[in-house]
């Protein structure tokens, strides 16, 4: 299967299937000298791992990342970064009743008709459990941002139709409650409905929300290679994930120009400072300096135990009740993922910046 690895500078690899032994990722191009450890990436894969609410699956799944190379005495060496993540918790026989059918909403049709077969336990590599190695090698990401002094910040604004009030905005409470909302009261709201859709065998859809904070000026090729179209391809390529805008998104086209133009002005030191940011602060696909805003739009969790009209390998219709383990709702597992894809973009879209210009290079290599 092609399409499993992405990045041009800073590239990742991964690999694994939902109810396979394991799950893994490789990461190639990550400078030696940056500290890191199990504990930096665990941190990540507990805010993505099943079974920590009843608003999430009930797989019991550890998630305990293994660092297989490339990290010696607590830094990176410069090699290839390998992971693995163990599955300890399949329970295969929860999918034999779909063996012969498809579900309505994912991808059993299109990957019968791509391969000739399929591994309907979970569905392979189109199960949303594949996302856990993107996470571990977004941890990496970070530190290496983090090294740079660029921050990545994903919450859920949204579920259903319950958004946060920014009036409200608590970034300590995204770690407080179930759902990533740095809200008190929307993260209330949303317990009841959910409770709600639980309890009618139904799920929910929500917005994730994304800042990158820090990001220097200049990044971002013209283009085929603007930097919003690279994070846009990389959201995408969340399984869940049915829209994604940047600043005013498409708010934009109902403004008029005189409203959605970002002007300038001078501030006190001598730079350049924006009044607005209604680019998301990106602007002919590079950078501006300001943080970088865009939202990602992840559709309801196609597993629902309502019945559903289908149609059988054999061309038969017939329906399906989904049983098994599944989120009502994909969003607060997801917020950490947003967060690795973004921070895996910025990297080798930092790293590619580098080449731009030759004083750049002429300095680094002095």
């Amino acid at each position: 299967m092609s399409g499993s690895v992405l990045g041009k500078n800073f590239v990742i690899s991964t690999w694994g299937e939902s109810h396979g032994p394991a799950l893994g990722v490789v990461i190639d191009g990550c400078p030696a000298g940056i500290p890191i450890s199990i504990e930096d990436i665990q941190k990540d894969l507990d805010r993505r791992k099943p079974g920590q609410s009843i608003y999430s699956s009930p797989r019991k799944e550890q998630d305990k990342v293994e660092i297989l190379s490339g990290v010696f005495d607590g830094k990176t060496t410069g090699t290839p970064i390998s992971m693995i993540i163990f599955n300890t918790n399949q329970r295969s026989q929860d999918y034999s009743q779909i063996k012969e059918v498809y579900r309505p909403g994912h991808a059993d049709l299109v990957y019968d008709i791509k391969y000739g077969f399929r591994d309907y336990r979970g569905g392979g590599r189109s199960s949303g459990r594949e996302t856990v190695a993107r996470v571990a090698a977004g941890a990496v990401a970070k530190k290496i941002l983090n090294h740079l002094g660029i921050n990545v910040l994903a919450y859920t604004l949204s579920i259903g139709d319950i958004e946060i009030d920014k009036e409200r905005f608590d970034i300590d409470e995204i770690f407080r409650n179930p759902f990533a909302m740095p809200d008190a009261e929307a993260a209330k709201a949303a317990a009841q409905f959910l409770q709600q859709i639980k309890k009618e065998g139904d799920s929910a859809g929500g917005v994730v929300e994304c800042i990158i904070k820090g990001m220097p000026a200049g990044v971002g090729e013209p283009v085929f290679e603007k930097l919003d179209a690279a994070l846009a391809k990389a959201i995408f390529s969340i399984g869940a994930v049915k829209g994604v805008e940047f600043g005013s998104g498409f708010k934009s086209s109902h403004m008029k120009g005189s409203d959605n133009n970002d002007n300038y002005k001078m501030d006190e030191e001598g730079k350049i400072k924006k009044l607005s940011n209604n680019s998301g602060g990106i602007v002919g696909g590079i950078s501006e300096g300001e943080p970088i805003v865009f939202r990602a739009a992840f559709k309801p969790t196609p597993s629902i135990s309502i019945p559903q009209k289908t149609v059988s390998k054999q061309g038969e219709n017939a329906k399906i009740v989904v049983k098994g383990r599944h989120d009502p709702i994909i969003v607060p597992r997801a917020v950490v993922v947003v967060e690795a894809m973004a921070a895996i973009t910025i990297v080798d879209y930092l790293f590619q910046s580098i080449l731009s210009r030759i004083d750049i290079i002429k300095k680094a290599l002095k």
